[in-house]
C-alpha cells in the first residue's frame, strides 16, 4: 500500500527527516512512535504532500506521489487528520463532514457516508447543526476523523489523534480507528504520543529519534523490548 523509501526533508539546511524508509499495509494500523522534535510530523507532511522532500520516494499502491500536490494525494486516497484538527471553526458538523467530501461527486454515496460517520459518533449526529467551534475538544477530534473518513479513502495517516483528549473518548476514538481499519480495509499510519496505546492498537510500529527509524518490528515486540519501554512506556 505506502512504501516510503529514503526519505529526507530539509528546513534551510537544517535535517528534519533522514532516509526514513517505512511500509503501511492494508487492513493494517501501523505506528509511529518517538519523542518531541523527533521528525515525525515532518515524515507525515511529506506523505502528504504539504513539504516537498529533498530526496527519497513515497509511492501507493504503485502510484509515485512524492511530488505530487495534496488535492492529488486525497484524491489518490490518502487523507490526514493533522494535529490540531485544523476545522472550520465557523461550519456546521454537516457543513464540514461536506467538505470532506468535496473530491466525490457521488451524492447517494456521500449522503450514506455521513450516516455512517453519525452512527460510528453519535455525539455528533445529535449535535450536527452546531458550529465547529462549539464543541468539545473530543467532539473536534471525532470531527476531524469523521471527516477524513468523507473522502472515502484507503489510507488514514493520523497526527497525535489522542493528543488533550480526556481517557473515555480517547478510548472510544482509538476503538474508532481499529473498527474502520477492519471494516474497510483501510491501511492507518498512526503518530500518537501515547505509546503504550499505539502500541497496542496496532499491527507493527517504527521507533523514530532525531529524524530516523531506529527500531521496527511487530508491536508485540516492541512493547517488551527494554529500551522502548524505558523512553516511551514509563517503564
Amino acid at each position: 500500500m505506502l512504501e516510503v523509501r529514503n526519505l529526507s526533508v530539509d528546513y534551510s539546511g537544517i535535517k528534519a527527516v533522514d532516509k526514513v524508509s517505512i511500509d503501511v499495509s492494508p487492513s493494517a494500523i501501523t505506528a509511529l512512535i518517538g519523542s518531541n522534535g523527533a521528525g515525525k510530523t515532518s515524515l507525515l507532511a511529506a506523505i502528504s504532500g504539504l513539504v516537498t522532500p529533498s530526496t527519497g520516494t513515497v509511492t501507493f499502491n504503485g502510484v509515485d506521489l512524492t511530488a505530487a500536490n495534496p488535492a492529488a494525494i486525497v484524491a489518490a486516497g490518502v487523507a490526514q487528520v493533522p494535529e490540531g484538527r485544523e476545522l472550520f471553526p465557523r461550519m456546521t458538523i454537516q457543513e464540514n463532514l461536506l467538505l470532506g467530501a468535496h473530491l466525490r461527486t457521488d451524492r447517494r454515496a456521500i449522503s450514506h457516508d455521513i450516516e455512517r460517520a453519525f452512527d460510528i459518533f453519535p455525539v455528533l449526529a445529535r449535535k450536527r447543526t452546531l458550529k465547529a467551534r462549539q464543541l468539545s475538544g473530543g467532539e473536534q477530534q471525532m470531527l476531524a476523523f469523521a471527516r477524513a473518513m468523507m473522502s472515502d479513502p484507503k489510507l488514514y495517516v493520523l497526527d497525535e489523534p489522542s493528543i488533550g483528549l480526556a481517557p473515555l473518548i480517547e478510548e472510544h476514538l482509538m476503538q474508532s480507528i481499529v473498527h474502520i481499519c477492519q471494516e474497510t480495509g483501510a491501511g492507518v499510519l498512526l503518530v500518537e504520543q501515547n505509546a503504550m496505546l499505539a502500541l497496542e492498537i496496532s499491527t507493527n510500529a517504527y521507533v523514530m529519534e532525531l529524524g530516523s527509524i531506529t527500531l521496527s518490528g511487530p508491536s508485540s515486540g516492541l512493547i517488551n523490548n527494554p529500551a522502548v519501554a524505558a523512553a516511551y512506556l514509563g517503564q
